[in-house]
């Protein structure tokens, strides 16, 4: 088999030196390079103003086309010219040209994060750190794009690094897959059909599986793969698409159009990449195409001007700089800033700066490394310095992740601490109580793990009734002890009924009981058509959502339990019938006949309004921005707490048995909610309570459940 192998190999080599087609090194393309500049600016101006163009992300997909033909001229050429690839010699050349600058920045980044960033967020940043060295920060998004715990946290300073991963794992791969091509085919003839039936394969992947998962995909290689091969098959038919001048300036024009226009026109709610990834990326390509044509064209005046080539010039570093800048920034400025806010002033300084460090990273780091005659001419001091490198970071990142388990053990004893304070959480709202200040700052931090909503009580085990994705949805917690349980009860619906489970558990504890919980994050517990959660849920999210519900109320049902706790995210759990009637309306009907069946065996019924809403209208951002005065981020009432159906259902129903359980007192005054109550912080993220704060609501949910 070898020996065959080795002659198709020898063969290959042959026809491809005699090739007729040989691909000719192309001049400095100075439209590519404007592509760059178009790209790396619409990705910037996204992230600091996402309203002024929310599209922007779609420079990430121009750069993985501009990749992709670039490198596949370059393979072609080689291939051509010599019958192999030296696998050594390219990947080190893309290792002295990506890696110094990315390994640079985050360096600089860990350092910055540990200096001003508040320590809950110090373990993300320390693991998206390994994983953006190492070019898995695409898989690690992934993976938490689906975890719903995890979904709500704040974007890391690195999490940038994602497409850069994607790229990486694209030049890992693509060389192997062009000399495959070769060797397999016999000669060159293959490589057109084989790059297009692979960018096939993965632009059908891209549009099923963003329709079924639009946060995974987004992040997923193989949705991105056809990217790279329809830049890949430019720069292999370039020889044949070298267009009339009439034809070429048509596609330059339509093709910056294209790209251009989704830049504004699509954002965040629209289901990327799939096919409307199409739009930009076949831009990028005629741009590409029109300039095989020698000579300028219609925008050369403009894309050759030196402010679009220096953008173009200093893009990687651009790319690289900007983001932890403008996340790190408003921890930086602190007290400079409007409660935490930057304004369009300080933006453009950081605007400035960015710039400023991009030139200098290009000039002192990116250029000395990718011409430093040592490392041209050995490979293996390349690879040496990369490995010391990637140790540097790998060493500061562990380090950030060390003193953030110190920060952590250091806060639970807070907590501990807390427990025996009378004006420690919620009780200081309590006025007998006397609490001189309880809005004060915080001493139990925003996040971490004391303040984990989802951590389940060690009486609790999970079970194998409805696993998604291996995870379980039901759980059974033995709060009886040696003895037999008083009573049994189910807590259900979806995270928001999640962040009610440490009081019930301290309820639980105190009472005997057998409590079974089942929670599944996105998801309604009611028999109605859930359309999506914020129009993020693809359809195997509603179809798995629907499914689980209707299974899951018939055991409740038999099981007869004393009471059943539910609450869910009906602000933003969206259903549509069809009927045009409202959220209340179509809830009410999805939920008192179940209701109706629970509570004839003798079930009572508690649902948990839904606390004071903060997302979107001030962060836990704001808190961590303002440690010293918590009140700055205090919100109306009346804002943090729009229409909530579910509540409202309970509000009017006629069953006896059924009834609200509402807390608001404990988050709110009469005119403000507040984010820090009791010196305890109250969210986790933008719409959970965190732990250690419900968790002193405890006294209160075991007054609301026995006074019913």
């Amino acid at each position: 088999m070898s020996t065959t192998v080795h002659a198709r190999v020898a063969q290959a080599k042959r026809l491809l030196s005699a090739s007729p087609r040989t691909p000719r090194a192309p001049g400095f393309r100075t439209d590519v390079q404007a592509l760059r500049a178009i790209a790396v600016l619409a990705v910037v101006v996204n992230h600091f103003w996402p309203n002024a163009m929310t599209g922007g992300y779609i420079g990430v997909d121009v750069f993985f086309v501009i990749s992709g033909y670039l490198i596949t001229s370059h393979l072609a050429r080689e291939i051509a010219r010599t019958g192999r690839v030296r696998f050594g010699t390219f990947y080190a050349r893309r290792v002295r040209r990506l890696l110094p600058a990315a390994l640079l920045v985050l360096a600089v980044t860990v350092l910055l994060a540990g200096a001003l960033l508040p320590y809950p967020r110090w373990s993300a940043t320390a693991w998206e750190t390994f994983a953006s060295a190492f070019y898995w920060e695409n898989w690690l998004l992934a993976a938490k794009s689906v975890n719903y715990s995890a979904a709500g946290e704040a974007a890391s300073v690195v999490q940038h690094y994602w497409s850069l991963s994607v790229e990486e794992q694209f030049y890992l791969f693509w060389p192997v897959l062009l000399v495959g091509l070769v060797a397999l085919g016999g000669n060159r003839r293959w490589l057109v059909p084989g790059v297009a039936a692979l960018g096939v394969v993965s632009l059908v992947f891209s549009v099923v599986f963003t329709a079924l998962s639009p946060n995974e995909a987004y992040f997923n290689t193989l949705a991105r793969v056809w990217e790279f091969a329809l830049g890949a098959l430019v720069a292999l038919m370039a020889a044949k698409l070298v267009l009339p001048r009439f034809a070429a300036e048509l596609a330059s024009l339509l093709g910056l159009a294209m790209i251009i226009v989704p830049a504004f026109a699509y954002d965040g709610t629209s289901p990327f990449p799939g096919s409307l990834a199409l739009t930009p990326t076949v831009g990028t390509a005629l741009v590409i195409t029109a300039g095989l044509r020698p000579g300028k064209q219609w925008h050369t005046p403009v894309t050759a001007s030196r402010p679009v080539q220096f953008v173009g010039n200093i893009s990687y570093s651009l790319y690289l700089w900007h983001w932890p800048i403008v996340i790190l920034a408003p921890f930086a400025l602190g007290d400079a800033l409007d409660k935490g806010e930057l304004t369009t002033a300080w933006l453009l300084w950081l605007l400035a700066l960015s710039f400023a460090l991009a030139w200098l990273t290009k000039v002192l780091v990116e250029d000395r490394a990718r011409t430093f005659v040592p490392l041209v001419r050995n490979t293996r001091l390349t690879f040496a310095a990369m490995i010391a490198g990637l140790l540097v970071v790998e060493v500061l990142a562990g380090g950030l992740q060390a003193n953030y388990h110190r920060q952590v053990a250091a806060a639970e004893q807070n907590v501990q601490t807390g427990k025996g304070d009378a004006c420690h959480g919620a009780a200081a709202m309590i006025g007998a109580n006397g609490c001189p200040d309880p809005f004060g700052p915080a001493r139990v931090p925003e996040m971490g793990p004391v303040n984990e909503y989802w951590r389940l009580a060690p009486e609790c085990e999970e079970t194998d009734f409805f696993k998604i994705d291996g995870k379980a949805t039901i759980k059974v917690c033995d709060f009886s002890g040696d003895g037999e349980p008083t009573r049994t009860v189910w807590l259900l619906g979806d995270s928001h009924a999640e962040q009610w489970q440490t009081p019930v558990f301290e309820v639980a504890r105190k009472e005997k009981w057998l409590l079974k919980i089942g929670i599944l994050g996105g998801c309604p517990f009611a028999d109605v058509k859930f359309t999506g959660y914020r129009s993020q849920a693809g359809p195997r999210d509603i179809l798995r959502c629907r499914d689980w519900t209707a299974q899951l109320s018939p055991v409740i049902t038999g099981d007869r339990p004393a009471m059943v706790l539910m609450s869910f995210f009906s602000r933003q759990e969206f259903v549509d019938d069809g009927s045009g009637r409202s959220q209340t309306e179509q809830y009410r009907d999805g939920l008192e006949p179940w209701w109706s069946q629970w509570t004839a065996t003798g079930t009572r019924v508690f649902v948990f309004a839904d606390p004071p809403y903060n997302r979107d209208v001030r962060s836990t951002s704001c808190v961590l921005l303002n440690r010293s005065n918590p009140r700055a981020c205090a919100i109306p009432r009346d804002r943090a707490q729009p229409p909530d159906p579910l509540g409202e259902v309970v509000k009017t129903t006629k069953n006896p048995r059924v009834s609200l359980i509402d807390l608001t007192e404990y988050f709110c005054d009469e005119k403000l909610c507040y984010g820090v109550i009791g010196n305890v912080a109250v969210y986790y993220d933008g719409d959970h309570v965190n732990s250690e704060y419900s968790r002193t609501l405890a006294p209160m949910v075991e007054k609301a459940l026995s006074s019913r």
